[in-house]
């Protein structure tokens, strides 16, 4: 049970935790693998998306997530127009890592997360703002 007025950090670590679990379940990797992936991906798509789209997706993160997707953002700096390359080179320069990490892949296996776990609606709203080549990479939301 947890302490009055404190629940609402208990329930963000479970969300996280699930969050990466699962993300490390469908990429094969092991969980700080999955968090230094996560971050990296998400650090790609905030500074890829306009500001108020990117704070409107932040807003659907657990909090503990949010807090992650926010770490070092500078909004006069965004959008930054990346192309599919650009983005998987950020994605794989921002994994700090000792192992190779392939970027589509673990990139695929983040876009897949955030169907499992997001609303389509959401989902669907973020897409709309991204150049094909970038929604070319995430794949169709679960119905």
């Amino acid at each position: 049970m947890s302490e009055p007025g404190l629940e609402v950090f208990e329930s963000t670590l479970q969300k996280t935790q699930l969050w990466l679990k699962d993300l490390a379940e469908a990429a094969h990797v092991d969980k700080p693998t999955a968090y230094k992936a996560l971050r990296a991906v998400l650090h790609a798509i905030r500074d890829r998306l306009p500001v108020e789209e990117a704070a409107h997706f932040a807003a659907e993160l657990p909090l503990l997530i949010r807090g992650v997707y926010y770490e070092g953002w500078r909004p006069a700096a965004t959008p930054v127009k990346f192309s599919r390359d650009e983005f998987l080179r950020v994605v794989q320069a921002n994994i700090v890592s000792s192992e190779v990490i392939d970027p589509l892949r673990i990139t695929r296996a983040v876009f897949e997360i955030l169907n499992k776990h997001l609303a389509p609606g959401e989902i669907k709203h973020v897409l709309s703002v991204l150049p094909k080549e970038l929604q070319a990479l995430w794949p169709t939301p679960a119905r």
